[in-house]
């Protein structure tokens, strides 16, 4: 399998995109941490950005909601946003000193987020009443999120050197880490049941079943700074690497291949896949696009 990658311009230089998600509708949506908006590239290509309404915080991990609508967390106001696929905003605020940081669609028809500065996670129903779950760790910084297979959610917390695993009842598990300060990040839920996850600090690739049996994959380069990271239908998981400026990939048999990215610190952050690649979101204003071809025989 030969793997092609191109960057296609986005935004200017500056406005940051961050995170990306495939939407209902197929197009890309980003946030602009720097830039203070959404964007979204449809499948023709075309681009639209969205300024915040109302404007302040900075838009940060972004996901498909249940409701055919995007949801995102507002880094610095406390807020979580949603726009509807015609660009309508509207915003949820949070307790004072949550600090959103990941969020995710959950089993249950909610959305589930991680509160950086105050240890907790939260719930918040599509008709925006909120719920929050205290974390037993103090400066955690329970970073991003996902659903598991197993009916809870399972988030990393960077600084207690953890992964972390709530229930739809609120009720809290912590699985301390192998290796010291690894710094986990991103996480995701994999093809095979299991929950994987970066460890940015290692540079190492972390993988946690649901009964919290954990192993660890140093990538080559430990240096790499992996920072995001999203499973394939085939089995496999793809990821950023920050440090490296690389976008790497997992298979499923555990053979690691990273592509180099055209422009040096480019910085890509979130990765997706959809029917037509991979994409990553780069902090120079473009995405990355990879596409896969079969090896002639």
């Amino acid at each position: 399998m030969s793997v092609e990658i191109r960057e296609i311009p986005l935004v200017e230089p500056g406005a940051g995109p961050y995170d990306i998600a495939a939407g209902p509708d197929g197009a890309l949506w980003l946030t602009l941490v720097h830039g203070g908006g959404i964007a979204r590239r449809g499948a023709d290509g075309a681009v639209r950005t969205y300024p915040l309404d109302p404007p302040g915080g900075r838009p940060l991990i972004i996901t498909a909601g249940p409701d055919d609508a995007l949801w995102f967390t507002r880094s610095g106001d406390d807020k979580i946003g949603r726009i509807s696929l015609d660009g309508a905003q509207r915003t949820i605020a949070l307790p004072t000193g949550t600090g959103p940081g990941g969020i995710a669609a959950g089993p249950d028809g909610a959305l589930w987020y991680t509160g950086m500065t105050s240890d907790t996670i939260g719930r918040l129903d599509t008709d925006g009443a909120v719920s929050t779950f205290p974390l037993p760790v103090t400066g955690g910084l329970a970073s991003m999120i996902t659903a598991g297979a197993d009916d809870a959610l399972w988030f990393t917390l960077h600084q207690a050197n953890a992964i972390g695993r709530i229930d739809l009842d609120g009720r809290v598990t912590l699985h301390p880490l192998p290796t010291p300060d690894a710094g986990p990040v991103g996480i995701t839920l994999g093809g095979d049941g299991a929950i994987w996850f970066v460890e940015i600090a290692a540079g190492q690739l972390g993988r946690i079943t649901p009964d919290g049996r954990i192993s660890e994959l140093p990538l080559p380069d430990r240096a790499a700074r992996p920072h995001a990271i999203v499973a394939e239908p085939a089995g496999g998981v793809w990821f950023t690497e920050w440090g490296a400026n690389r976008i790497g990939h997992l298979d499923p048999a555990g053979r690691i291949d990273g592509y180099d990215l055209p422009t040096p610190e480019s910085e890509p952050h979130g990765i997706t896949v959809t029917p037509n690649g991979i994409w990553a979101a780069l902090e120079t204003g473009a995405l990355a696009h990879l596409t896969r071809t079969p090896t002639p025989a």
